[in-house]
């Protein structure tokens, strides 16, 4: 069939077609089932029509996709069965990202980019301390002041706080407690490894979405087994990705196929203890990126780990086995066995607790964006490796990419640390050297001024002075009551 894939074959061949492809999809079922495999074939045919694909490998078995997979007779006698006539093995062309930098290239946005809400998110910051975070960005963006790593958000931090009196009368009450929490949060995000997604030179998503030569979408791969570990961190990375491509990609409208199709892992942490705003804007994403050309597959375990206002949105769905042995289980077979367009031949409740390793129910959305019936199929068999490649593989593929000279180099260009420093430096300089116009720099000072420090000294050395804030009054007043019992004591001897 032109401009679709085959996903297997049940009576028939199941096929989603590539025209509605960005309406979204689900693939779900109990560990151990097929998923990952699942999410290679589906990758592997998108690759061959062309379009690009973003998917997190959280285990690291979807490297495989980029090395050729062996003879395997079972593969071959999969194959066949399910109509593959064209079946060769075969690798398809991949770039590797990672946060980290370890595993693929480095894959960065700005602390601007990612904005207030997705970092308060992150830092799990209270309302008022969210409110504090937005009132530090609009003051940056009304000052000129870019907001790009770790060290320029702490450093506007750090002034924030000893501003907080000056900034008031336009900006709204800023409380140093407030501040101090924000920045112990930073601190422990950043002891998590957070720091190496934030600096530049930042994504430039049309890199997300090439082609090989041949005219294959790239299987951009992002290595998530580190990443996992930190669920807040990889959630909120792929949702202010999606975001990035909602806001920046231009409205497409109908067309023959998606620009890119991105794979969402382990999607029950994006919900996960999700505040209000938070779910109201992963619901809007889903709603309308597909107007900018982007299908969004989840992946998980159980369908009810969505919100059904987002479950409801998955127009193609695969799924796999799910095992009924608690009430919550039967729960999530019967809402799953619901969601499909029945099929008379099929007790789908029952037969989701019969599938095999391989085989799902599978329901795409066929001519006029209907649902087709569901059926019960043979996923087909990945052209490409099945598993994890080897350290020496990856660095292959990486070796022969086409963006790591744009990534694999950190760049730190002026921005909110630089000026607030030296803003601060020219503020002592009189004070310093003794006299000279207010505002100036006095030249001994500037000739001795110190190497600036790292971006760990500078957090942690704001989350000491918000310590010592906090325990400044209690402190004085501690201070005060034993200067007066002293003196009490000494007139009553009297």
């Amino acid at each position: 069939m032109d401009n679709a894939l085959l996903i297997g074959k049940g009576d028939t061949q199941q096929w989603l077609l590539a025209q509605y492809a960005n309406r979204h999809g689900l693939i779900a079922g109990a560990t151990g089932t097929g998923k990952t495999v699942t999410l290679q074939v589906l990758a592997e045919g998108f690759s061959d029509l062309g379009v690009p694909v973003f998917a997190a490998d959280i285990k690291g078995d979807l490297s495989g996709v980029s090395q050729m997979g062996g003879a395997n007779p079972k593969l071959a006698e999969r194959a066949q069965a399910v109509g593959m006539s064209n079946y060769a093995p075969q690798a398809y062309p991949v770039v590797f990202w990672d946060v980290f930098g370890e595993q693929g290239h480095p894959v960065r946005g700005t602390i601007s980019d990612m904005g207030p809400l997705l970092l308060a998110r992150l830092m799990g910051l209270s309302d008022v301390q969210e409110a504090v975070l937005q009132l530090v960005f609009k003051y940056c963006d009304d000052k000129g002041l870019l907001l790009l790593d770790f060290k320029d958000l702490t450093a506007a931090l750090s002034f924030v706080a000893d501003n907080a009196k000056s900034l008031g009368a336009d900006y709204g009450l800023v409380t140093k407690a407030s501040v101090g929490a924000i920045q112990r949060s930073l601190l422990t995000l950043q002891q998590a490894g957070a720091e190496h997604f934030f600096g530049e030179p930042a994504l430039d998503l049309h890199d997300l979405m090439r082609q090989d030569m041949t005219g294959r979408g790239i299987i951009n791969v992002l290595a998530a087994d580190k990443l996992y570990q930190q669920p807040a961190l990889y959630s909120t990375f792929l949702l202010w990705l999606l975001s990035e491509l909602f806001e920046k990609l231009p409205e497409r409208g109908d067309a023959e196929k998606p620009l890119l199709v991105f794979f969402f892992d382990e999607a029950h942490l994006l919900f996960n203890d999700a505040p209000k705003a938070l779910l109201t804007k992963v619901e809007q994403v889903v709603r309308l990126i597909r107007s900018k050309g982007v299908g969004v597959y989840f992946i998980t375990q159980n369908p009810l780990d969505l919100p059904d206002s987002v479950l409801g949105q998955l127009g193609n769905r695969v799924q796999h086995a799910l095992r009924a042995f608690t009430p919550r289980d039967q729960k999530a077979v019967k809402a799953a066995a619901e969601t499909f367009r029945a099929n008379p031949k099929l007790d789908v409740a029952d037969v989701i607790q019969q599938l095999g390793v391989g085989e799902a129910l599978v329901s795409t959305l066929g001519d006029g964006g209907v649902p087709s019936m569901v059926e019960r199929t043979k996923v087909r068999p990945p052209r490409a490796r099945i598993g994890a490649i080897t350290a020496e593989e990856r660095k292959q593929v990486m070796n022969r990419s086409p963006v790591g000279a744009r990534y694999d180099q950190t760049v730190d260009r002026e921005s909110a640390y630089e000026k607030l420093t030296q803003r601060a430096a020219q503020a002592t300089a009189p004070a310093a050297d003794g006299g000279g116009s207010p505002g100036q720099p006095a030249p001994a000072a500037r000739s001795a001024r110190p190497a600036p420090p790292s971006q760990t000294q500078v957090v942690l050395e704001a989350a000491a002075k918000s310590v010592v804030r906090s325990m400044g009054s209690q402190v004085g007043r501690e201070i005060g009551r034993q200067l007066l019992r002293g003196l009490l004591g000494s007139l009553s001897k009297r």
